[in-house]
């Protein structure tokens, strides 16, 4: 595979500007390709080939929706490194570094320079060009049956309909890429303009819809073949689209609305349709009964555990797990090009038992505002549970005394108001100081977090330092970890579990989009709002909502549309943290300028004792305040100032 790269990407080096996909393309090497899809062999090579970018970008690390945005706060260490593969380009992109020269995570005309090839192009649209090679010439392998040249080119049109997903989340309003392209075209003629962003919607959809029924079921694919689109992951990607063009970034943008490609053609609505928000939640609920009816995917569910709160846990841990590909949630998971070593380098704690990591200490650590997220025992926001043992004061000290914490919380030594009678999605995701980490398959292997300055999960030194990589929060992701590793050598340990493959789709998003996208979409919420928004809640081992609210401080609030959606949203935040949801959802709800600005809280990680590390009881501390977010500007990626010249694409507002 590597050849047919090297070789792949030699006529792409022509591809100088966002005319040059289509830019004077030799005869020969027209016929270079058609030749390379003579036979099985050279076909499933450029499979294969198309599936690579997607492959590097989705990595825990290589991710920047993992590290670009408030869930997790960096160091100063791993802001300032110039060690390219251990600093996040998130990083760059929450702190407002984004540049029209050069932008981070550019995916939209990216020349790459390095390796055995030379320079190449490594950007969507160089893949979209790709997919458009074999789906127009995969029929004419003469050695293929027909029944693997129809789903070898479903697998392929689903890519192309997700990479243009990716484009347009990441751009906005973007150019839709001819099938066909004559190479004896006049260069000028294909300089082609923006499309309106529901063209672009509606463009993915159609791809979706094209191939749905040719894909087989995830369950139905070979296990040699499972890193390529199925049924249920092509109809979760039309799902998602929808959710997406429904949402307020996208649906009637007032801020876009004099924004118009080169033609003077405006490329957002004027005015937003509530429609749209119908489609996409029937667009869920096909998935949802799709997956039941078939017995293909459920939420994982009665996990055997040491206890009923330990085995919720255990579902959870499990909900995003991948191990040797194999998963009951997740609908789609792709193979990962340099596996996930380097996240666990940037989280896992540095602990007294001799277990070694390339950046001991945690450089990214989650923020206040995520330990805070989560829900107490009763199903209902810290600062709505009028029974929660917090309320009176989250940030003093006190003995848990429950049993059914056992092994969970500290029952020997005071805690945290706020680490006590929390949700299981917060202990599984959280490691939190005098709360237990289970690390091991033993019944013993289980570590009380301790994080004072000193102890085994705190500071090794005495003060903060921008030469060393440290915990600046005093919390520590577990979400992606497993319990069935110890913690000693936890990265090889995660290793011996089995390949690690990337989920992309998961059933529980599902539910989240049918719950939003009915409450958007009716007078009023209803018992059928709730009840998608319950499979999800009822799997964190927690409340139904409207009986949870009937306790709450404002108990109408699940009554109206604006309080569940504010309650939705904080489902979402909750289920899926630390898996890079929040940086797109806070952007297509169109509300980052407002969380994206806030200071990142922590603890003083420097204190010795409770009453210093915990600040005397006075509450979180800032622990950085570099974030940046510039509205309507930073919603969308700028393109490339050598692309916008040469080609003469319109630049997005702001930049």
């Amino acid at each position: 595979m590597k050849r047919l790269l090297a070789y792949l990407f030699i006529p792409f080096l022509l591809f100088v500007s966002c005319d040059s996909w289509l830019d004077v393309v030799p005869e020969e090497d027209i016929a270079t390709i058609d030749s390379e899809f003579e036979t099985y062999d050279e076909a499933y090579q450029w499979l294969k080939s198309a599936y690579v970018y997607m492959q590097d970008l989705y990595g825990w690390s290589d991710n920047v929706a993992m590290s670009a945005s408030d869930e997790l706060v960096s160091d100063t260490y791993l802001r300032n490194t110039v060690v390219d593969w251990q600093r996040p380009t998130g990083l760059e992109i929450i702190a407002g570094r984004q540049s029209v020269l050069d932008p981070c995570d550019d995916t939209w005309f990216n020349v790459f320079s390095g390796g055995a090839a030379g320079s190449y192009r490594r950007d969507f649209y160089t893949q979209i060009v790709l997919c458009n090679h074999f789906i127009t010439r995969i029929d004419n392998v003469y050695n293929l049956p027909a029944k693997d040249k129809s789903e070898w080119k479903a697998e392929v049109i689903a890519l192309k309909a997700f990479y243009y997903f990716e484009l347009v989340r990441r751009y906005g309003p973007v150019m839709i890429v001819p099938d066909h392209v004559d190479p004896n075209q006049d260069v000028e003629t294909l300089k082609l303009p923006r499309s309106h962003v529901d063209t672009c919607f509606n463009y993915i959809v159609r791809l979706c819809d094209e191939v749905v029924e040719t894909l087989p079921s995830c369950t139905g694919k070979k296990s040699e073949r499972r890193g390529y689109f199925n049924k249920e992951a092509v109809m979760a990607l039309k799902a998602r689209a929808l959710c997406y063009q429904a949402s307020d970034l996208f649906n009637g943008n007032p801020d876009y609305a004099n924004f118009t490609n080169k033609e003077g053609e405006p490329l957002f609505s004027a005015t937003p349709d509530p429609k749209k928000w119908e489609r996409a939640a029937q667009a869920a609920i096909d998935v949802i009964d799709y997956c039941r009816e078939n017995g293909s995917a459920a939420l994982v569910q009665g996990s055997s555990a040491n206890t009923e709160l330990q085995g919720y846990m255990l579902d959870i841990e499990k909900s995003c797990q991948t191990y040797g590909w194999l998963s009951d949630e997740v609908l789609y998971m792709i193979r990962l090009q340099g596996g996930d070593e380097d996240w666990f380098r940037l989280i896992l704690p540095k602990m007294d038992d001799g277990s070694m990591h390339s950046l001991p200490g945690a450089c990214l650590a989650p923020s206040i505002k995520m330990v805070e997220m989560f829900y107490t025992e009763n199903g209902l926001p810290i600062d709505q549970d009028l029974k929660w043992v917090g309320g009176g004061n989250p940030y003093g000290l006190s003995q848990e005394t429950d049993p059914k914490y056992t092994d969970v919380v500290s029952l020997e030594e005071p805690t945290l108001n706020l680490h006590r009678r929390r949700e299981p999605r917060f202990y599984a995701n959280i490691a939190a100081d005098r709360c237990y980490w289970r690390l091991g398959t033993e019944v013993n292997n289980i570590y009380l977090v301790k994080t004072y300055q000193g102890e085994s999960a705190g500071l090794e030194e005495k003060r903060l330092s921008s030469t060393d990589p440290q915990n600046l929060t005093g919390y520590y992701v577990k979400k992606g970890t497993s319990s069935k590793a110890t913690l000693l050598a936890h990265q090889s340990g995660l290793g011996s579990l089995g390949e690690r493959p990337a989920p992309i789709f998961r059933l529980a998003e599902m539910y989240l989009i049918a719950a939003e996208a009915l409450n958007e979409s009716k007078a009023a919420p209803d018992a059928e709002v709730y009840k998608y928004l319950n499979v999800v809640r009822k799997r964190a081992g927690i409340p139904d909502v409207e009986v949870a609210w009937k306790n709450a401080k404002d108990p109408n609030k699940v009554k109206t549309t604006a309080g569940m959606r504010a309650i939705i949203r904080q489902e979402w935040n909750i289920e899926f943290a630390f898996e890079g949801y929040r940086f797109w959802n806070v952007r297509r709800w169109k509300i980052a300028n407002i969380e994206f600005n806030e200071k990142s809280y922590g603890w003083n990680v420097v204190g010795r004792d409770a009453k210093s590390f915990y600040n005397n009881g006075k509450g979180p501390v800032v622990v950085y305040s570099g974030n940046k977010f510039i509205a309507p500007r930073d919603y969308f990626w700028p393109i490339r100032s050598e692309e916008v010249q040469t080609a003469g694409c319109v630049q997005n507002p702001g930049w």
